[in-house]
């Protein structure tokens, strides 16, 4: 029997920084830290020198840059000796094919097409082309195949590389082209001969739908569980998958009825996870968006919705940006995909509309979920459908071919709810996200900005469900996909509380270091405080960072200039503001607006980590974030950890941070059932500053509370508030401190602003 997983720590394995033997380096390290079990970032053989992992290229092996099969095996002993147990990240919906020879099922069928015994693998459309054949958009233009050459059995040009069917080499490299089972194309064609992840070419589906598919895709995963090299797996994205389903069926049987398996399922605020699925629950970005979301002062919504209107973000028409947003991702970015569904339409119904394609990107706009083909989703599609038949009635008729191919449940069904979930992915994650610039700290993964935060109520009721339902869901802050670490949203979030000042100073930088953009410029400023060094001093480090998420961040809001078409203007003049801010007055006021409310960005950043580490679930802590942490978005999120200044800070055991997690892990290694099986009970405090304290019960013996808005109560202090506990004594298993009774939130919090608390009476 497998030990039950009850907090993993999440490593980003690099060949060439990170491998399996220095992962075995930390064992003792995260065993004292507290955590149950390592998790490991994809392991299977990516593309040489991926710096993820998620660009598989040989699905059956292990990583040779990583450590190869042997290496995995002594971090799996290793591990065993300590008592800690070992998840996985897989990824199951597609491979890469960035360097075709790298991946040899799909260098198979290039070379051989729908000979290759691997045809079948990989989800082609073989009707795009009028000669069969397989469309890449890999060329800079339709032109660069008269550059073609020949060089043996394959075609050349400049770094790319493909092969040759047998007997088909004779000739010019245009001739031999023309010739192959692929038709090299420009990508501005808007076109793909495969199901991609997202818009990413470089990125091709598979067809896990298909036993043999899933079979040959799964030989070492089977492999790890049939030596019990580890514990679980973490899926990635089964969202885009045929039948995400009844492949967690399949894997389940693999894998075993002990295993943990988490699915990279994000849920929108008000979708429950499918309940037949064979999972213990979600990744977690559902908990991190309530626990974020409950530090967020509620008061601050008014002025800093105004300070974006005044830079011409009207919050008002945000449903009709994603409205907008969503259209265009389906129609323009995701044209070939919106294509394909418009074609597999009309081959189940039998009739085309010219306005298929409209009335299938306009139906997307209607439904806010990844997909909605799940049992417990029924009704949405045909709400999904009213909604659009009464938004725009001249679309009724194509929407019913629609209607009428997706009820058959056939390959139209699937081809729509897979383009649901990238056409959501591309407007809301990769281009609202960067547009929003209200408090960039909603703007999450799974999160929902428009809604101001998270009330105690609501806290504590999906709190209560998932303890009910999916008491070993993961709960989690930051991951590698995360568009900030958590302690840099915890430090935005802090300006909810001083929403006038932030305006008042934001107005004054304006004033002195204007940007090409106001509604660019207050998305960036928000990001330069949350990272902003507490020392003032501006690294080269830092500098570069900054520019980098600046380009980023530019690019996927694509207001103003986009990946593909980059305003070179506008970006440069953006860049010389960043390095008037980092150079000018500015940057002192910036030091000085820190100084005055870095303590309470560190309230919050501890409150969160409790409560993410407490709440029903199993919590994930992702590399390095037991100490502060300031990342932005990857890859400034997957950069080396220094793990020589967190073991000596866990020997001394004065940082803050760390003494809240390591008290919480071995507390939960204590206590397991109380933590997985305990339940969970709203405590409520009293007085005047009652509303500035979140507090509950897990089981009978353990009481989390924690302090929020902090800033209101350094004004005014706790004055009369109390937190009554239930009988007994009960000792603070981070400071020491023992209560009984009715407790003052000032002496509850004499120490930090949060308190974890355990009964130690008989």
């Amino acid at each position: 029997m497998p030990q039950p997983v009850l907090s993993t720590y999440r490593l980003q394995l690099r060949g060439d920084e990170f491998r399996f033997a220095d992962a075995v380096e930390l064992l003792d390290y995260l065993a004292e830290l507290g955590i149950s079990h390592v998790y490991l970032s994809p392991i299977l053989t990516p593309v040489p020198g991926s710096t993820h992992g998620y660009d598989v290229t040989d699905p059956t092996t292990v990583s040779a840059e990583l450590g190869g099969a042997d290496g995995l095996a002594a971090l799996s002993a290793a591990a065993r000796e300590r008592g800690l147990g070992v998840i996985v990240d897989i990824v199951p919906n597609h491979v890469g094919v960035d360097q075709p020879k790298l991946n040899p099922w799909w260098w198979d069928v290039l070379r051989n097409g729908r000979e290759s015994p691997y045809a079948s693998y990989f989800d082609i459309d073989w009707t795009l082309d009028r000669d069969g054949r397989i469309v890449l958009p890999v060329l800079g233009s339709d032109s660069d195949v008269e550059d073609l050459t020949v060089d043996g059995d394959v075609l050349r040009l400049g770094d790319l590389e493909f092969p040759i069917a047998p007997g088909t080499a004779d000739g010019t490299g245009t001739q031999v082209h023309d010739r192959q089972h692929y038709r090299l194309i420009g990508w501005r064609n808007g076109i793909c001969g495969y199901r991609r992840f997202f818009s990413i070419t470089s990125l091709a589906g598979i067809r896990q739908e298909d036993r043999d598919v899933f079979d040959a895709s799964h030989v070492e995963v089977r492999r790890w569980f049939d030596e019990g090299l580890i514990d679980g797996v973490r899926v990635d994205h089964p969202d885009g998958l045929s039948d995400p389903a009844g492949y967690l069926v399949w894997l389940r049987e693999l894998i075993g009825p002990q295993a943990y398996l988490v699915v990279e399922k994000i849920l929108a605020v008000d979708e429950a996870l499918e309940p037949t699925l064979p999972v213990d629950g979600t990744t977690g970005y559902d908990a991190l968006r309530e626990v974020g979301g409950v530090l967020i002062d509620p008061t601050g919504e008014p002025a800093l919705t105004e300070l974006v209107g005044m830079a011409g973000f009207d919050y008002q028409q945000v449903p009709a940006m994603v409205t907008e947003l969503k259209i265009a991702a389906a129609t323009k970015t995701l044209a070939s995909e919106l294509a394909r569904v418009s074609r597999a339409i009309v081959a189940t119904v039998g009739h085309d509309h010219p306005r298929l394609g409209d009335a299938v990107a306009a139906l997307l706009t209607h439904i806010d979920v990844y997909r909605s083909d799940y049992r417990g989703l029924s009704a949405m599609m045909p709400t999904a459908i009213a909604e659009t038949v009464s938004a725009a009635p001249e679309l009724a008729q194509p929407l019913e071919l629609v209607s009428a191919a997706v009820a058959t449940g056939g390959e139209a069904s699937v081809r729509l709810q897979q383009l649901c979930g990238a056409v959501t992915a591309k407007a809301i994650e990769d281009c609202l996200f960067y547009r929003d610039p209200r408090l960039v700290a909603l703007n999450e993964v799974g999160g929902e900005p428009e809604r101001f935060g998270v009330s105690t109520a609501e806290f504590h009721q999906s709190s209560a469900l998932r303890a009910r339902y999916w008491p070993t869901a993961m709960t989690t802050l930051t991951t590698h996909d995360t568009k900030r670490g958590e302690d840099v949203r915890a430090r935005i979030g802090v300006l909810s509380q001083v929403p006038s000042l932030w305006s008042q100073l934001v107005t004054g930088w304006e004033n002195q270091a204007p940007t090409p953009d106001s509604a660019t410029g207050l998305f960036l400023w928000q990001n330069i405080f949350g990272v902003w060094p507490e020392d003032g001093v501006v690294t080269d480090e830092l500098r570069t960072r900054l520019h980098g998420y600046a380009e980023k961040a530019m690019r996927e809001a694509a207001v103003h200039t986009t990946w593909n078409d980059p305003d070179s203007d506008f970006e440069s003049a953006v860049h010389s503001w960043v390095d008037r801010v980092l150079d000018g007055p500015v940057a002192n006021e910036l030091s000085a607006l820190l100084n005055r409310v870095v303590a309470h960005a560190h309230n919050d950043a501890l409150a969160q980590k409790l409560l993410a580490l407490t709440v029903p679930g199993v919590p994930d802590v992702y590399q390095g974030t037991e100490l502060w942490e300031d990342s932005l978005v990857d890859p400034d999120n997957r950069r080396p950890v220094d793990f020589a200044a967190r073991r000596a800070e866990l020997a001394s055991l004065t940082h803050p941070k760390l003494r809240v997690v390591t008290a919480t892990l071995q507390l939960r290694r204590a206590r397991p059932d109380t933590f997985l099986a305990g339940g969970y009970t709203p405590v409520f405090a009293e007085g005047a500053a009652a509303d500035h304290l979140v507090a509950f019960l897990r089981g009978a013996d353990v009481l989390v509370a924690v302090s929020r808005w902090t800033l209101g109560v350094e004004e005014t202090g706790w004055e009369d508030t109390t937190l009554t506990l239930p009988a007994g004594t009960w000792t603070d298993r981070i400071s020491g401190a023992s209560f009984t009774g009715a407790v003052g939130a000032g002496q509850l919090f004499a120490d930090l602003p949060v308190a974890l608390l355990e009964r130690t009476d008989a």
